[in-house]
């Protein structure tokens, strides 16, 4: 199947991601990871639940850490260009049949809850608690330095669905993976902001939630992070990389916290503000796609992920195999 065209002209302006609400089994052990080891900032905290930005975000919070007694990922948050875009893209999901509900959300205005038609449970607002800028405090940079939060990872079991389904909301697609036997989409990174991805698909049970990802400075701090966890006691948690995709250009590492939410650790990919740039295809088979240098990815980081509040996941029904490590 056909990318589709960009939709340059969507009825609402979706600006970027936003954050993620993660469901823990121990908030003190989840603390000294993200915290004590990443280096995100607490923005507030309770016996419940923790607030965290990265250094040069203004927002309130990209990441929330929520004890719980089961591990699963909550909405995904996206932030609208003002209360107009907000009460037109509420307006697109009822049109669409999808459920929208009206939420009281601490530090946000009027925010509203959905799902894709795949089910990922989705958030949007459009204006945050602003806290006073940090990025020049550099006393306060610990771990691998996160910068900001970069990009949400999905498994779909219909990756040209999610395609069509966020095309309409204004995602253009930047590279895309296609099954040559098919002709139907593997992966497809999509973007908002103007770099490779706001949001990416990758075929497989879903949906399920791969990755999030968050901007460091440069590839030394990702080197820094692993010599880090390796002697800290989370040696363990280092799941892939470093290394660098073909896809988005980007070096990367991929880590798994512990109730194996994967973090995926990511800088220099490129800009994408141009309307009309070509989106990039690959053929699955290409073994540069996904690791232009590096080991190949495990087996695990094609078939594990964290399942979404209230959602059950189905099968994908492409059979198509990618290649991994033996």
């Amino acid at each position: 199947m056909p990318v589709p065209a960009p939709n340059l002209y969507p009825a609402f302006n979706v600006l970027r991601l936003s954050h993620v609400e993660l469901r823990v089994t121990d908030l003190a052990r989840a603390r000294a990871f993200y915290v004590d080891t990443l280096g995100l900032q607490v923005t507030d905290e309770d016996s419940q639940t923790i607030y965290l930005r990265a250094m040069e975000e203004r927002g309130h919070h990209c990441l929330i850490l929520q004890q719980s007694d089961t591990a699963e990922a909550g909405p995904l948050a996206f932030k609208l260009f003002d209360d107009a875009s907000l009460d037109a893209c509420a307006a697109f999901f009822e049109g669409k049949g999808l459920p929208v509900t009206w939420v009281e959300r601490p530090f946000q205005a009027r925010t509203f809850t959905t799902r894709d038609p795949h089910g990922i449970p989705l958030e949007f607002y459009a204006r945050m608690d602003r806290l006073p800028h940090i990025h020049q405090q550099y006393a306060l940079y610990k771990g691998v330095k996160p910068l900001r939060i970069d990009h949400f990872n999905c498994f779909s079991p219909h990756v040209d669905e999610s395609v069509d389904f966020w095309n309409e909301l204004g995602f253009r697609v930047t590279e895309y993976t296609e099954d040559a036997e098919s002709g139907r989409l593997w992966a497809a990174w999509m973007h908002r902001k103007g770099g490779v991805h706001d949001m990416a698909f990758t075929n497989g049970l879903g949906p399920r939630l791969h990755h999030t990802a968050f901007w460091v400075p440069n590839p030394l701090n990702i080197i820094d992070l692993l010599d880090l966890m390796s002697t800290t006691g989370w040696v363990a948690n280092i799941e892939r990389g470093p290394g660098r995709h073909g896809i988005s250009n980007a070096f990367f590492l991929y880590v798994r916290d512990p109730d194996g939410h994967r973090i995926e650790i990511y800088c220099s990919d490129y800009q994408t503000c141009d309307p009309d740039l070509e989106p990039i295809k690959w053929d699955l088979k290409d073994p540069q796609r996904q690791t232009l240098w590096g080991a190949p990815a495990p087996r695990s980081w094609f078939e594990e992920g964290s399942r979404f509040e209230g959602t059950d996941p189905r099968p994908s029904d492409l059979a198509a195999t990618p290649i991994v490590a033996p």
